[in-house]
C-alpha cells in the first residue's frame, strides 16, 4: 500500500516537474517534443528509499544552578558529537529593599530569578539518551515533548524532480528539445539547485535532531552594602540645626532693623506729620469729631 502511494505521488510530482514554473518551461512545438523528454519513473527510487524521519523535542525543567547547568549541558552536547546552536541566560529583579545603616550606606536586599534558553542539534539517534541526561539534571521536569516529522514524499518528490529536470537540460544542451525563453534555462537550473539544497536540508535535520531546553532556579537573595543615593538622608543633626536656625533668626533680625534704618527720612517724616496732625487739633478743638 506505501509502495503504491510513492507511485502516485511522485506521478504527480514529475507531471508538475514537466510544467516547470506556471509554465515557464514550456518546450517549442514538434511532433517528438513529448517522446524526447525524459520521464523518471517512481518503482526503482520507491524501492531503494530509506525513511526520512525528523525528529524534534523540547524540555523544561527547574535547576539548583542555571550557570552550572548550562556548562553541563554544552559539555554533554560535545559528549555527543552535538552542537550548541543558541545560547542566552539572563536574570530579572522581582523584588528590592533598602535598609538604612547609617547616613550615608544602605543595605540592599534584592530577589531575582535567572532563566536560561539553549538550542542544540544530537545525533537523532543519541536523541533519547541526551534527554534523559539532560531530565536528570534538574529537580524536575516541568514538560518534555519529542516530535517525528516523515519527510520521506517531500523528499522522494524534490529528488524526482531534479532528476526530470537534468534530464531535460541534457536534451536541451543537445538540441534534442528547445526551450522558447532562454531566460527560462536559468530558472530552470536554479530550480535544481533549490531542489539540492531542500534535500539537504531534510538529510541534515534527519541526521541532528533540534532539542529546545528552558531551564531555571528558584529566586535568589542578593545582599549588598552601597552607598545611600537619597539625598534627603544627608541632613545635620538636630542641635546642630537647631543652632543654625538661631543664628539665622538672628541674622534676619539684624538685616530688618538694617532695612528700617535705611528708611529714616521717611520715619521722620511720618513723626512730623503725626506731630503737626496733633498740633493742629488742640488749635480747632472744634473739629474733633
Amino acid at each position: 500500500m506505501k509502495t503504491k502511494i510513492f507511485i502516485a505521488i511522485a506521478g504527480i510530482a514529475l507531471f508538475a516537474a514537466c510544467k516547470g514554473r506556471n509554465g515557464r518551461y514550456e518546450i517549442a512545438n514538434n511532433s517528438s517534443s513529448a517522446d524526447t523528454v525524459g520521464v523518471s519513473t517512481a518503482s526503482d527510487t520507491v524501492a531503494d528509499a530509506k525513511p526520512k524521519l525528523v525528529k524534534t523535542a523540547d524540555i523544561s525543567f527547574k535547576v539548583k544552578n542555571v550557570q552550572q547547568t548550562g556548562d553541563s549541558i554544552s559539555h554533554i552536547t560535545a559528549k555527543f558529537n552535538g552542537m550548541v546552536v543558541h545560547h542566552q541566560m539572563g536574570s530579572s529583579v522581582e523584588r528590592s529593599e533598602d535598609i538604612r545603616l547609617s547616613n550615608d550606606s544602605v543595605m540592599r536586599v534584592s530577589a531575582f530569578n535567572t532563566t536560561a534558553d539553549m538550542t542544540v542539534k544530537i545525533p537523532s539517534e543519541k536523541l533519547e539518551n541526551f534527554m534523559n541526561h539532560v531530565s536528570h539534571m534538574g529537580i524536575y521536569v516541568t514538560s518534555r515533548k519529542m516530535d517525528i516529522e516523515d519527510k520521506s514524499l517531500d523528499y522522494l518528490s524534490a529528488k524526482l524532480k531534479l532528476k526530470n529536470r537534468r534530464e531535460m537540460v541534457a536534451q536541451q544542451k543537445t538540441g534534442k528539445i528547445k526551450i522558447k525563453d532562454p531566460e527560462a534555462v536559468l530558472w530552470l537550473k536554479d530550480d535544481m539547485i533549490d531542489g539540492q539544497i531542500n534535500n539537504q536540508k531534510i538529510d541534515e535535520a534527519v541526521n541532528f535532531s533540534v532539542v529546545s531546553l528552558n531551564f531555571y532556579q528558584s529566586n535568589t537573595i542578593y545582599k549588598e552594602r552601597i552607598a545611600n543615593d537619597d539625598p534627603s538622608a544627608y541632613k545635620m543633626p538636630f542641635f546642630n540645626r537647631l543652632l543654625m536656625a538661631l543664628s539665622n533668626g538672628w541674622y534676619l533680625f539684624i538685616e530688618l532693623i538694617i532695612g528700617l534704618a535705611n528708611l529714616w527720612v521717611l520715619i521722620l517724616a511720618g513723626i512730623g506729620i503725626w506731630m503737626a496732625f496733633k498740633v493742629y487739633k488742640r488749635k480747632y478743638p472744634a473739629l474733633k469729631v
